[in-house]
This record gives structure tokens, sequence and C-alpha cells, in this order.
């Protein structure tokens, strides 16, 4: 295997802030990866790193075989599936939703004057099914609900069959009905042999997808621990990172956490 993401020694400063300081972290193809961590940690800060929208202050940042800061993001970015809140405001309102896929094959936001041949439509089509959207084709984007949205949003950056894809808190703002379905249809594409790296950030255990393979875990934008989830992902790495004295209990393939209080 191959490292899709290398960083050593990865720190953004601004100003008197530092957002990530001194990071080692490799994600390896087949991989699937959770960053998990409190509000402010540095966890969407990584997650721009990894997509080549940010630089690093100092450090070495390497994404698909490319170093930041010596590679033209702009071709880089094409190979890069991004599902974000930032990307998903861009998008707009009265756009239809097989438009909203198809875009990406241009890495645009918005249909302009491009073309698409109908093997596009047909590929966007196909993910929209794979995700329980294929009923909102023809739905303006601006009239989906929350649920809806984060489906198209995952469908559009798995349009270019990318080779890296980053999801920052894709059950955001869910209810639990939405954020269950989500989830179960993340596994299933985690579980896809055929699927790009993955790396999701969350700041919830309830949001990891079954089939997961790796954790990193920061916090105030350190490492805490890193490393395969079975080990990883324990009541003393997690409080430590939310410190807060946690009780984690493991369902399957599924995780829940809690406060510890007196009571038990």
């Amino acid at each position: 295997m191959s490292d899709v993401l290398a960083f050593a020694g990865v720190s953004v400063v601004r100003g008197d802030a530092t957002l990530l300081s001194e990071i080692d972290w490799e994600v390896e193809e087949g991989q699937r990866w959770v960053v998990l961590g409190p509000n402010g940690a540095g966890k969407t800060t990584l997650l721009q790193l990894a997509a080549g929208r940010m630089h690093p202050t100092t450090g070495v940042a390497g994404v698909l075989g490319e170093v930041l800061g010596a590679v033209d993001v702009f071709e880089l970015r094409p190979r890069i599936g991004l599902a974000s809140a930032a990307l998903a405001e861009r998008i707009p309102p009265r756009e239809r939703v097989i438009d909203v896929v198809m875009t990406a094959s241009y890495g645009v936001v918005g249909r302009w004057h491009e073309s698409y041949e109908d093997m596009d439509a047909g590929r966007a089509d196909e993910l929209l099914d794979a995700l329980g959207a294929g009923h909102l084709r023809e739905r303006t984007y601006g009239t989906l609900s929350e649920g809806e949205r984060k489906r198209v949003q995952i469908a559009r950056a798995l349009m270019s069959d990318p080779e890296l894809m980053l999801l920052d808190e894709p059950a955001a703002g869910l209810d639990l009905a939405g954020r269950e379905d989500l989830v179960a249809r993340l596994g299933r594409i985690a579980e896809d042999l055929e699927a790009p790296a993955l790396v999701l950030v969350t700041h919830h255990v309830e949001e990891i997808p079954p089939h997961f393979t790796d954790v990193l875990l920061i916090r105030d934008g350190a490492v805490v621990a890193q490393g395969p989830i079975e080990i990883t992902l324990t009541e003393e790495n997690l409080s430590a990172t939310f410190g807060l004295d946690l009780i984690l209990e493991q369902h399957g393939r599924r995780w829940t956490a809690r406060a510890r209080t007196s009571d038990g």
C-alpha cells in the first residue's frame, strides 16, 4: 500500500493561534479513518490540509504523492472528493440535484456552459440511487431537507472517482432517523474494497460508520492517540480527548459514549 496522506511535523499557525501542532499522520490506500475531537480541536483545519485547500505553516504535508507547496493544487483537487458545510454553502439553491452531482466532474460548483455526456448523467444517477436519493434527481437543491442534501453532497464527492474522500461532519444537523440512514450508507461505502481511502471528521462516536479501520483523536490541535480503531478508541483516550470522564461502549460495529456519573 502507498500513502494517500503523509503529514510530518505539520503545524498551522494563524496570528497568535496555533490551530495544529506538530501533526504526524499517515493514511494508506484502503484505510477508513475517523478524526475525533471536541469543537475547536483542529479537525476541520486538518481536513482543509488534506483537501489541498490550505498549506501548513511548518512541516511537510503529502497528499496523493504530492507535497503541498510544490504542486499545483488545482490539478490535485479533482483527485479528492470533499463533502463539507463550506462547500455546501456554495451550491446554488436553484441548481438541479443531477447537476449538483455532475458538476463535480469539472471541479466546479454551479452549472455554467460546460457540456456533459450521457455517461456523466448515468454515473450521477448511479451514485444518487446508491445513496437513496435517485428520486430527487430533478428537484432543486434549495428544496431538499438537510438529510437529502447530505446524501447529494456525498454523491457529488464520489462523482469524479476520487482517490481520497473527505467528509466533514456529514451527520451534523440530522435527526436520529436521518443520522442512522446516512451512517448505514457510509458503512456500505466503507465496506466496498473499490471505494477510495476515506477520512471522516466528527465529534460523536455514535456517528462512526461500520467498517472504519482507524481513528485519530485530537485536542487543542495536537494528537492524543491514533491507530487501529479497535485498540485506539478506548475510554482513556476518549476521555483525554474531550476532557471528561467518559464511559465508552461498543455495540457490534457501533459505539456510544456518555459521561461517568456518581451512580454509574
